[in-house]
């Protein structure tokens, strides 16, 4: 589990593929600091297992269903990635609770400056928008990010200088592809209000009269 706090800037060293798998290397400093085989680091927001490290680079596996769902396969070698490892309990939840796993690819529509901060615009597929509100959390690129706006197809994001310095966001514009992941409470919410509770319970949603049957009201 992550808090969408960006730690450092990694460099892609290699992505080689066979079979539709593939093994990626990442040049980092920080996030190998205290890592052990089997770790967890998430890059641009998918969660990976170090599988082997040194000199300065990890490697990790990408499964197929990674490769589809997030922009690492389309990344070129020396592409910059956001990296943090896996939080540790007692430490300082920045962010959201993120879990590494990404729901699909957006694309930035535009950016454009607005006081000290940075806009960005950005477009979401329709499985990851049913769960995005104002003011909500979502995962950029694993970054813990505050929605500022909501409209049709796009959300609007806020970032402060430090975040564009630090993240590989300051260094994309329109069409940059993004990964994206929703709030992992909202998908709760939204499975148990729209699609019953878990176990078969409570078929057709979450209702006032399957709450005050359950005795809660």
């Amino acid at each position: 589990m992550f808090t969408g706090i960006v730690e450092e800037l990694g460099k892609l060293v290699s992505l080689e593929m066979g079979d539709g798998s593939g093994v990626i290397t990442i040049a980092a400093e920080k996030v190998l600091e205290g890592t052990r085989l089997g770790d967890s680091i998430a890059v641009n927001g998918v969660c990976l297992t170090a599988r082997a490290f040194g000199n300065g680079v990890f490697s990790a596996d990408v499964m197929p269903e990674t490769l589809r769902k997030s922009n690492l396969g389309n990344l070129k070698r020396g592409a910059a990635v956001n990296l943090e490892r896996a939080m540790s309990l007692g430490g300082r939840l920045g962010g959201h609770l993120m879990l590494g796993h990404v729901d699909a690819a957006g694309k930035v529509v535009s950016v454009r400056p607005e006081g000290t901060a940075v806009v960005y615009t950005i477009s979401a597929p329709e499985e990851v928008r049913r769960y995005i509100l104002p003011q909500g959390s979502v995962g950029v690129d694993g970054i813990s990010l505050t929605v500022a706006r909501l409209a049709g197809e796009n959300f609007s994001v806020s970032l402060i200088p430090h975040t564009v310095e630090m993240t590989t966001l300051g260094k994309s514009g329109a069409g940059y592809e993004v990964n994206l992941e929703a709030d992992v409470i909202g998908k709760y919410v939204y499975k148990m209000l729209g699609s019953g509770l878990p176990g078969g319970q409570g078929e057709g949603g979450l209702t006032i009269e399957k709450l005050a049957e359950g005795g809660f009201l």
